[in-house]
């Protein structure tokens, strides 16, 4: 078995339900740190050589998410992008208004990034349509620099890529052409590739089958020509977890949302019920 990799995305996971949000656990304040400190002690009975785990959370949960790591390596803190451009020495000392330079999440205690998200792709492809820009190549030469940037001080990079649709006739030359431009000139050593197949994620949709997923990741290791960890980006969770993980070429998941229904939201006692169920089948398949 291959090193799995388990990921969770908490997006704005910590605005609280009163404000429209799905945080039931705690105060905002104390959500990066109540997180990590009712995972940590399950997460350490995995052997580090053949799972890791990584966290993203918002900027303003990255400080307590560390502090509550105590000097653990179990698990690996991260922030949810970084900017194309970075701080220098003798150069841009940080103005750079609303946005996350990768120096300052180092600084803050990330080492890993997630950069092309389907959801960070949608608001740079929103800003250029209201441009009247209809090639979107620019959104992966972008991403192109995030990915440099976030390598450049050392970060790991989780690289997400999928198609609409519109676009499954064509997805191998969908992904292809993300793959080739977001990825040009990197090394690859610490990149992960996520795939998320953005037509089946949704209320009301048909989630892609093991036989889809598949030929995708094949696909995405082919084109890099190397056997680059591939997870699935689409929602790893209690119902697709043994599924998932019966696919050898998949190397992991990344978990949004542990409840879809009732009080929804991230549920800590979930999570790790979710990693269970993969890490179980996979090692089945040994």
């Amino acid at each position: 078995m291959r090193k799995q990799h388990i990921f969770v995305n908490f997006k704005r996971f910590d605005v609280p339900s009163g404000l429209g949000g799905v945080n039931r656990l705690c105060a905002p304040q104390e959500y990066g740190g109540t997180i990590v400190r009712a995972t940590l002690e399950e997460l350490g009975k995995y052997d580090g050589g053949r799972v890791s785990f990584t966290h993203f959370y918002p900027e303003a949960q990255i400080p307590g998410a560390v502090a509550a790591l105590g000097g653990s390596s179990v698990l690996k803190i991260g922030c949810q992008g970084v900017y194309k451009d970075d701080v220098a020495v003798g150069g841009n000392f940080g103005a750079f208004t609303s946005l996350r330079p990768a120096a300052c999440m180092k600084a803050l205690g990330c080492s890993a990034s997630i950069i092309g998200h389907c959801e960070e792709r949608n608001s740079m492809r929103d800003l250029l349509s209201l441009a009247g820009v209809s090639d979107f190549t620019a959104v992966d030469k972008t991403l192109n620099r995030e990915v440099r940037s976030a390598l450049d001080r050392g970060m790991e990079v989780l690289f997400c890529v999928g198609e609409r649709d519109y676009e499954v006739p064509r997805w191998d030359d969908v992904i292809t052409g993300q793959l080739e431009i977001g990825l040009d000139g990197v090394d690859l050593g610490k990149v992960v590739v996520a795939y998320e197949p953005i037509w089946s994620i949704g209320p009301g949709k048909t989630p892609a089958d093991a036989p889809y997923i598949k030929k995708v990741a094949s696909l995405i290791k082919k084109v890099l020509g190397c056997d680059i960890p591939v997870v699935y980006g689409g929602g790893l969770k209690e119902q697709n977890a043994e599924m998932l993980a019966s696919i050898d070429e998949i190397d992991g998941g990344l978990i949004a949302l542990t409840r879809f229904s009732g009080e929804i939201g991230f549920y800590p006692e979930e999570y790790l019920n979710i990693i269970r169920l993969y890490m179980g089948r996979k090692e089945e398949m040994r």
